[in-house]
């Protein structure tokens, strides 16, 4: 699990045009955010997602308790969540329902995160965009989200290291 800021800040890219013609994006940048967070099952590719207005402990147990509803889980079956360091992600104020154990990365090491790879592939209808509200853009993100919903393969392609532990049973996310 890992989670992402975008918001009316474009994301620039760079993009093909003709010869010498200069390519142009619109930008109006103002500092209102989404935050996106996405959980991934690395090896079958299956994901879920979750778009909020803000980031702390309290969104963070009701995206836990969600989770854990969406998946089932509880005494008979149990998920293992990675998360990196990020302040909301611990202490005394998360609640973390039966059935998920937290896991904690080592400080410092987003590359040994399967989930951080994800955002790459959410950016792309974004990137170049200048969007009019939080609306627009989380009308964007949703759709996307959908889309790659539905690419497992793309998804476990990008988060699936040569070094994850395989897994016999893929029924969870």
């Amino acid at each position: 699990m890992d989670e992402h800021r975008v918001g009316l800040i474009p994301i620039l890219r760079v993009t093909w045009a003709k010869r010498g013609k200069r390519p142009r994006v619109v930008a109006r940048p103002r500092y209102e955010w989404l935050w996106l967070a996405g959980f991934v099952h690395p090896e079958s590719g299956r994901t879920s997602w979750w778009i909020v207005p803000t980031l702390n402990a309290q969104v963070m147990s009701a995206m836990l308790a969600a989770f854990a509803e969406e998946q089932e889980v509880g005494r008979e079956k149990r998920i293992l969540l990675m998360l990196d360091g990020a302040g909301w992600h611990s202490g005394g104020e998360v609640k973390c329902p039966e059935g998920i154990d937290l896991l904690p990365m080592p400080p410092y090491s987003p590359e040994l995160q399967p989930a951080e790879h994800l955002w790459e592939l959410c950016d792309e209808p974004l990137a170049n965009r200048s969007f009019t509200s939080l609306a627009e853009l989380e009308a964007t993100l949703s759709q996307r989200c959908c889309e790659l919903g539905e690419q497992t393969e793309i998804i476990r392609s990008t988060t699936c290291f040569h070094w994850w532990p395989k897994d016999t049973d893929t029924s969870t996310v």
